[in-house]
Parts: C-alpha cells; sequence; structure tokens
C-alpha cells in the first residue's frame, strides 16, 4: 500500500487506515507538537527495526514512544520516587519527553544501551487518537531520514519518504517550532532543549 494524504472529511478514513496498518506491522506517519512523526507497533520487533531501517537511524540508539495516558507506558519503565512523579506528571500532556530506566517488560530494540526508554503523553490530538485507537503507546520518531530536517507536512512526508510508509494521517502539525525537550526522569536533567 503506497503513501496516502488524506483530505478535508478523510481524516477519519486516514486514522482507521493507520491503526489498520500499526495492527499489522506497518510504518504510519502523522503529525505531533512540532513535526510529523513516524510511527509503529512498539512490540514488533521488525516493524520497529524496518523504521529504524527507513530512517538510516544506527541500532541501540534508543526510541521514543508516545502515549495517550501514562497507564499506556508505565509498564515499560521503572518507578521513581513520587517528587520526580510529580513533576513529570506537571508537564504532561505536553511537548516534554522524559527519559526513564526501562522495565524488564520493554523490548529490548525500544532501550538505548543503557537500558533507558524515553518517552511523553502527547497533547496533539492526531497522535492522542492513534494511541488510544491503539490502545497503547507507539513508537514515535521525527519523519525524515538521519541528519535531515523533519517533515512538517504530510506532504513533504510523502516527497521525502514515498512508499516506504503505509499510512499518513494528514493534520497540522502543533504549534511548537521544534521538536520535544527531553529530560531525565530520575533528576530533571535536560539532555535536549
Amino acid at each position: 500500500m503506497g503513501a496516502r494524504q488524506g483530505q478535508g472529511g478523510q481524516g477519519h478514513g486516514r486514522l482507521i487506515a493507520a491503526l489498520r496498518a500499526l495492527r499489522r506491522g506497518g510504518i504510519v506517519a502523522y503529525p505531533t507538537e512540532a513535526v510529523y512523526g513516524l510511527g509503529c507497533d512498539p512490540f514488533d520487533a521488525e516493524a520497529v527495526h524496518r523504521l529504524c531501517e527507513i530512517k538510516q537511524r544506527p541500532a541501540g540508539q534508543g526510541l521514543l514512544l508516545i502515549a495517550e495516558t501514562i497507564d499506556q507506558v508505565r509498564p515499560l519503565i521503572e518507578a521513581i520516587d513520587d517528587e520526580r512523579w510529580s513533576a513529570i506528571l506537571a508537564t504532561w500532556p505536553g511537548p516534554v519527553t522524559w527519559v526513564f530506566p526501562a522495565s524488564r517488560e520493554a523490548p529490548d530494540w525500544l532501550g538505548a544501551r543503557d537500558r533507558s526508554l524515553a518517552v511523553r503523553v502527547t497533547a496533539h490530538p492526531v497522535a492522542r487518537a492513534l494511541c488510544r485507537g491503539f490502545a497503547g503507546p507507539i513508537v514515535s520518531t521525527s519523519a525524515n531520514l538521519r541528519g535531515r530536517r523533519p517533515a512538517r507536512t504530510a506532504l513533504e512526508v510523502r516527497k521525502r519518504l514515498g512508499d516506504s510508509i503505509q499510512t499518513i494521517v494528514s493534520g497540522p502539525v502543533g504549534g511548537d517550532e521544534r521538536p520535544s525537550r527531553i529530560c531525565r526522569a530520575i533528576d530533571g536533567v535536560c539532555l535536549r532543549d
């Protein structure tokens, strides 16, 4: 199935197609707070490896998961103290990604070499709808080839990545100019501002 761009009233149909593609191991593109994202089922090793190949991203670099709620990612991360949780929850939903120690339930192919896992409860309505419909988190990485500028429109995704993407859910990106800030959950240190 080639990449397609939903228009007008077709947004719901594209969302349904994206959910179908995710469940079948496909790669989908969708708007996020700042750029278009590429996503797949985080528990499907083949899909995750294919996504990394599309982006020309090396294995072991670690991937980000987005979710509609903290409950969707909580089993995949280690518990931290209540004070840190309060600080993290105050930023969600929103464009702040937190890097946690990965739990034993987190697949090895998601975490970085240090067994950490980056997660974000997204505020973008399309990304939230994808996670809600999928009933769980999805891998989320910017829609671009490694070292290139991320796509900010569905048309840019289609031009740059073509048929490697099964479905593109079109819609405007959020108002953020840059990809999400990344911070370490255990101490709040900012890794990317």
